[in-house]
């Protein structure tokens, strides 16, 4: 039986991993089930932002009326977006011939399946063929996630739509007519956006009392009603049956409050319910990993599952599922694998940033109000409106708008920010900076760089980092947008501060 050094499950962010290990010349297996480059590069973030990027022109152009400018969408190339999807889709192909030339690398393109304490069998996708079998010193499960697919009544005797099969063979030739989309999260809303501004009736069916339960409800519901201008929302339901009739797709869903039902119709059917562990497919039990009750696989802060020398990190662990988040711990893991024990570094998940690509945009950091005030901090927040800085009002925005974006910001009582939120133009750049902000405080104690040896955010060297004193003491570009999120500081209310001596309440 062959015996690797180092074996990666996954070729998203395990790739990282990887590369060291081909680098210090360990003899290396590489297991991957699908294109190389995983869900990011060839189902998810990248491919979707070449279709997201022409649905902000479209609302961008419906927008510019606002400030006097008509603009006529005459057409829509779906087939030149297809063409520059399929480009960075199809990379995973130059990957592949790349690593095939690496001498001390195997690749098996399979399913792996552990059998045995460090042992793994790899069979055939679709198949029960075997095409691997070999143990290995060290693993890596970077083994990723899938589309979680809901029980519901006649889902498993119709075709539908996930995130994989769309950026595969059921890829439309042209927007459809018409599509319900199941689920109210962050691929549901990056879809309803998409095709909602391709001309696509589109349906949102969301059995939670609000769409992207992750953000702050004002933001939920700044995203409702702005979706609502283009397609129907239909928050509180549930879909309990699904069939077909002539060329369309049936769903029957339920009110949750009244139990009333009702009937809809389209196209097609987008399944984007959320996400499941792949750790059922590896059958990790067999080689003494553990998963929590959800299926994910358990590590502890150094990445470490319970069966030492396998290490497990990005989506497969089931914490916050984002290729940044994958490459932050494949970095940390390499470290910890590659490193002296003395440095071994742990993950830190306290400021850890992600955008919705819908319209409008969402941006997030760190904690949300609610989140802030049930850890025991007392808070400021702070909101300010697109409306209320020159640059806003020069894009279009009024105190008034429906679209009128804001950014709120989640301050401790002793100024420390605890998290940023904006939703409207370029939410994602607005709240780039505060990330920046919010880890400074780690950095104030000049650690090496690029920090792979040095100390891994080992507490903060100066009282007032990570608070928002840079910010006030800053000047802002004017005018610009920056100065939506630099200026909320001026703005900031206290929540539930027992003392109320707040002295820095200036107006800008």
């Amino acid at each position: 039986m062959e015996k690797f050094d180092l074996v990666v499950v996954g070729s998203g962010a395990g790739l990282n991993v990887l590369n060291y290990g081909l680098q210090i010349g360990l003899k290396c297996a590489l297991v991957e089930n699908a294109k190389l480059g995983a869900t990011c590069l060839t189902r998810g973030c990248i491919p979707s932002k070449v279709l997201v990027h022409p649905a902000d022109l479209i609302r961008e152009s419906e927008h510019a009326a606002k400030v006097g400018i008509k603009f006529k969408v005459e057409g829509i190339d779906w087939g030149l977006i297809a063409k520059r999807m399929w480009s960075q889709i199809d990379e995973s192909k130059e990957m592949e011939e790349g690593l095939s030339h690496v001498s001390n690398l195997k690749l098996y393109k399979g399913v792996g399946e552990f059998i045995g304490d460090y042992e793994m069998q790899v069979k055939s996708v679709g198949s029960d063929k075997i095409i691997g079998h070999f143990k290995g010193e060290k693993f890596i499960l970077a083994s990723g996630a899938r589309s979680f697919i809901p029980p519901i009544q006649g889902l498993d005797e119709i075709e539908y739509i996930t995130n994989e099969n769309f950026f595969g063979d059921k890829f439309p030739k042209k927007p459809w007519e018409s599509l319900i989309i199941i689920g109210g999260g962050v691929i549901a809303a990056e879809f309803a956006h998409i095709f909602s501004a391709f001309g696509t009736k589109v349906t949102i069916v969301e059995m939670l009392p609000r769409l992207v339960m992750t953000e702050e409800p004002e933001i939920s519901e700044f995203l409702e009603r702005n979706f609502k201008k283009h397609m129907t929302v239909l928050v509180n339901h549930k879909a309990i049956k699904v069939g077909a009739k002539k060329n369309l797709k049936i769903v029957t869903v339920q009110d949750v409050d009244s139990g009333k039902e009702i009937e809809l119709q389209a196209e097609e059917i987008l399944i984007a319910t959320g996400r499941r562990s792949n750790a059922d497919l590896l059958a990790v039990e067999k080689t003494g990993v553990e998963t929590d009750e959800r299926g994910w696989i358990k590590t502890n802060l150094f990445l470490e599952t319970a069966k030492p020398n396998i290490w497990c990190f990005g989506d497969a662990n089931g914490l916050y599922q984002f290729r940044h988040k994958a490459n932050y711990e494949a970095d940390i893991c390499a470290n910890n694998i590659f490193g002296p024990e003395s440095e071994k570094q742990s993950a830190d998940y306290s400021v850890i940033p992600w955008a919705i690509f819908t319209s409008p945009q969402i941006g997030h950091v760190g904690m949300t109000q609610k989140e802030a005030i049930e850890k025991g901090h007392e808070i400021f927040v702070a909101v300010n409106h697109y409306s209320g800085v020159a640059k806003g009002f020069a894009m279009g925005y009024e105190n008034d708008d429906v679209d009128n974006g804001f950014v709120k910001l989640i301050i401790d009582k002793s100024y420390k920010l605890l998290g940023a939120h904006v939703v409207g133009p370029h939410a994602a750049i607005l709240v780039q900076p505060f990330v920046y902000l919010m880890n400074a405080g780690y950095t104030c104690d000049s650690p090496d760089f690029p920090g792979r040896t040095g100390p891994n955010k080992l507490g903060r060297a100066c009282p007032e980092a990570g608070s928002f004193m840079p910010v006030y003491k800053s000047m802002v570009i004017h005018p610009s947008l920056n100065e939506v999120a630099g200026w909320a500081i001026g703005k900031m209310r206290p929540v539930n501060i027992k003392s109320q001596g707040h002295e820095h309440q200036h107006e800008h």
